[in-house]
């Protein structure tokens, strides 16, 4: 499951444990499997640490991110985008997707 943190802070590296709120999430299809993307906010930030749902963040910033999202993974060879976005959804439902991917890695890994 991925995470994309919104906050004004600088954050050099991907690998690191930080207090997020989730918001809502991208619903993905990447080459036929499920990918959502959970947008969160790192907790307390100063720009966007007030936002607790998706539908508070400004709809350009959803564009970007759905752009994103879209692009990242294409080639400049490719003509064809290897993910769709089917949709964005609130907090509750991220929510949610956390717990069903928290379910499915147990299910996984039993013994971790």
């Amino acid at each position: 499951l991925d995470i994309c943190v919104l906050t004004s802070s600088h954050i050099s590296h991907g690998n690191i444990l930080m207090t997020v709120v989730p918001i809502g999430g991208i619903r993905m299809i990447d080459k036929g499997e499920a990918d959502d993307k959970i947008i969160a906010v790192l907790k307390g930030d100063t720009i966007f640490g007030h936002m607790l749902d998706i539908h508070n963040c400004p709809g350009e910033l959803v564009d970007k991110l759905r752009h994103y999202f879209l692009t990242y993974k294409v080639m400049p060879d490719e003509e064809k985008r290897p993910v769709e976005i089917i949709g964005v959804y609130n907090a509750d439902e991220a929510r949610q997707v956390i717990k069903r991917a928290l379910l499915d890695y147990k299910e996984s890994f039993p013994k971790a």
